[in-house]
């Protein structure tokens, strides 16, 4: 045989043998992804029927939820109510609890409370415990909080941080502390409203500092429960139209900001950063803004009437798809990421 017969010889030898083996491989791999399907499609249909199961004897359990003026809290205690729950519906102000009482059912029962006042929470911890009796606690939902003052970080001062965090943090701790010797009795949840950006810190000031305190007093308070059957969640959600996210307010808070910095300051950012950062906002509020509350109220619900609630409840498309993943990043991407959604400036420095 020449060399260039055996070279043909070999070279269809090897292609019928790649041949094969590819095939073989292309066989496997369809296996393995049927094999996975196989295993995808049971996991997720035992965890939405384990999902699936509620509850019992609603009428006798208790539920306990701060912020029932306006947004979230308001529709979760109504929504609540009218499943048979007996709801006590903390709001902050007199006009919301005469509000709220047009539109429930006798069961409702409501009360003043300032999340940020220990005199206050105490006040209505003495009285839930009259409410309840022996039964307990079944769920206090921790919903109050602010948003304002919210801006770049050299723009704060120290009583912005102490404000905004007795409210969203403190104020959180404070509540669940005073009910949690009746929640024991129930071997009830504790529900934690967070937000996104207690998991990445996509702007400055107070807001996200405070909400990443309740991430850690959420995860620390479910270590310390368990043993007792009390099961803790907390709720992150994304951008909603609520009080909370009102551009209007929002505009105004920047523009009190910027009134009160200090000259330096100022010239520091240029006579054009303020309107560019207006505008800024307004295109993205409009742009994420979701106005459908009950995807956040469902969330809560679920949290408080399922058998086996989970342990985090992430709402909205943005925070599932965006402020989730982007949590994830390496800082080096995740900082371009956001320094290049900012409004745009050259430092005077």
């Amino acid at each position: 045989m020449t060399p260039v017969t055996i070279w043909q010889t070999f070279d269809s030898a090897f292609s019928v043998r790649f041949s094969t083996m590819n095939t073989m491989f292309q066989q496997i791999n369809q296996k393995h992804y049927l094999y996975a399907l196989g295993l995808v499609v049971p996991w997720c249909i035992y965890r939405w029927y384990k999902g699936s199961r509620r509850v019992t004897k609603k009428e006798d359990k208790y539920v306990y939820i701060t912020g029932c003026d306006s947004g979230f809290g308001n529709l979760l205690a109504r929504h609540l109510d009218k499943q048979g729950f007996n709801v006590i519906a903390a709001c902050y102000t007199e006009k919301g609890e005469e509000e709220l009482k047009k539109i429930t059912s006798d069961r409702l029962a409501t009360l003043h409370l300032d999340v940020a006042d220990s005199k206050s929470v105490e006040k209505a911890a003495a009285l839930i415990k009259t409410l309840v009796g022996p039964k307990g606690l079944w769920a206090v939902v921790n919903n109050a909080g602010i948003a304002l003052p919210s801006g770049p970080t050299d723009w704060m001062t120290i009583y912005d941080y102490k404000n905004m965090l007795a409210v969203n943090l403190c104020g959180v701790i404070d509540v669940t502390l005073s009910v949690l010797p009746l929640i024991k009795k129930a071997k009830g949840r504790v529900v934690n409203v967070a937000s996104v950006f207690g998991r990445v810190s996509a702007f400055g000031g107070p807001y996200c500092v405070s909400k990443f305190g309740v991430e850690s007093f959420n995860d620390s308070l479910r270590l310390n429960m368990a043993p007792f059957g009390i099961k803790v969640a907390c709720i992150e959600p994304g951008f909603f139209k609520t009080n909370v996210t009102d551009t209007v307010a929002m505009k105004n808070n920047l523009r009190q900001l910027w009134d009160r910095l200090p000259q330096d300051v100022k010239e520091d950012y240029g006579p054009d950063y303020l309107q560019a950062s207006i505008d800024m906002l307004e295109q993205r509020f409009n742009m994420l803004t979701d106005g459908n509350l009950m995807k956040v109220v469902y969330c809560m619900e679920h949290a408080i009437s399922a058998v086996y609630p989970q342990t985090r409840y992430s709402a909205g498309w943005d925070a599932k798809f965006f402020w989730l993943p982007a949590a994830y990043l390496p800082t080096s991407i995740a900082d371009r990421l956001f320094r290049g959604n900012a409004p745009p400036f050259k430092p005077k420095v």
